[in-house]
């Protein structure tokens, strides 16, 4: 089965072709195309809304054509497909920004019209868990992901975290309460006058912190939940910056560290907090944010090096299997969109089908 995934949900513009094999349920990537207008949103220090879909209604169609002829991983003598080969259309109908989304949902519903293709409507929040799924360098990871699974996702928009008991049976467990933390990587950049997106360029300037020059505060850490709220760590940044007589590099280099310590230690403890609890069999990050080396090494040593129950302090450990996506699967895409419909294969009649910016776990 080859399936069309199609992403715009902010500002990329993404068509993506998995081949899917429904004997062993392996899939592959055959094809992934993004176009991104990051660099008019860089000069204004974020997203505006207007522009990513002006943007968007300018190469989707583009977009989707390079997709469907530029494909690799194909039979010998193969050169490309055509929209005859494609067997459904994936799309995300939300959360996001409305008129990204319009563009996506409409251009799908009118190619499944035309062409007879059943077209599969996909939550954005679940394609960055199915980006998990995808053949990482040429090693199907899939055959290693067992259930129960806890998965964080955690992006610009979203920091949340769901218990997954199979592909059908997916349970939120919490969720930011205020800010994401890819959001407040964003806001807390902007405050140091850094690029945007704000969470690659405090990674970056981290390296050069000194760990020991500001601490931060691990919002909702020690609370029974599983929720996360980010807003208070953006307030201590902002009032530690209204101190200081001016923010040199180095200065914006220790606070970097220091926010970045602080989003990671709360990300980290809520997940194993989470694994512990439920009991589970794998633990799957995914989203923008699960880009982040520091965010993937620490969890990883983490989970390696944690108790397997909170009982059990300095016996047996976690040994959980822990999976991330290769960082460019982390980002926005249509390949995980593709993903997340051949795992979750519903066809919905294309006049059924509506955009839905508000859209979460169910």
């Amino acid at each position: 089965m080859r399936i069309l995934g199609i992403e715009t949900s902010c500002d990329e513009t993404a068509a993506a072709i998995i081949e899917g094999e429904s004997e062993n349920k392996k899939i592959k990537l055959i094809s992934n195309i993004i176009v991104s207008s990051l660099p008019f949103h860089s000069k204004t220090g974020g997203i505006i809304p207007e522009t990513a879909a002006r943007e968007q209604i300018k190469y989707i169609i583009p977009v989707i054509n390079e997709a469907i002829e530029q494909c690799s991983n194909l039979p010998a003598g193969r050169q490309g497909l055509t929209i005859d080969d494609i067997d459904a259309i994936a799309v995300t109908v939300g959360p996001g920004l409305i008129g990204s989304l319009l563009v996506g949902v409409e251009t799908a519903k009118t190619l499944s019209y035309i062409y007879k293709i059943p077209i599969i409507p996909v939550n954005h929040l679940f394609g960055h868990i199915y980006a998990n799924w995808i053949m990482d360098n040429g090693k199907w990871k899939m055959e290693n992901i067992l259930f129960p699974a806890i998965a964080l996702v955690v992006s610009g928009g979203h920091t949340d975290l769901v218990l997954i008991e199979n592909h059908q049976k997916i349970k939120w467990l919490g969720g930011t309460r205020d800010d994401a933390a890819g959001e407040a990587f964003d806001k807390i950049g902007r405050l140091l006058n850094l690029s945007y997106p704000g969470g690659p360029s405090i990674e970056k300037a981290a390296k050069a912190g000194n760990p020991k020059t500001f601490r931060f505060p691990r919002p909702l850490i020690d609370s029974s939940d599983f929720d996360f709220s980010f807003s208070g760590l953006k307030t201590a940044v902002l009032r530690e910056v209204a101190k200081l007589d001016k923010i040199d590099s180095k200065t914006v280099a220790d606070i970097s560290l220091a926010v970045q310590e602080a989003i990671v230690d709360v990300l980290i403890y809520k997940t194993l907090k989470a694994a512990q609890k439920y009991k589970v069999k794998s633990i799957l990050l995914g989203g923008g944010v699960a880009a982040n080396q520091k965010l993937r090494n620490e969890l990883k040593l983490k989970i390696e090096n944690s108790p397997a129950s909170t009982s059990e302090a300095g016996r047996a450990k976690l040994k959980i299997p822990f999976f991330v996506p290769e960082k460019w699967l982390c980002t926005d895409n249509a390949a995980m969109i593709a993903s997340a419909a051949f795992y979750n294969y519903k066809p919905v009649p294309w006049n059924k089908i509506t955009a839905n910016p508000e859209l979460y776990f169910d």
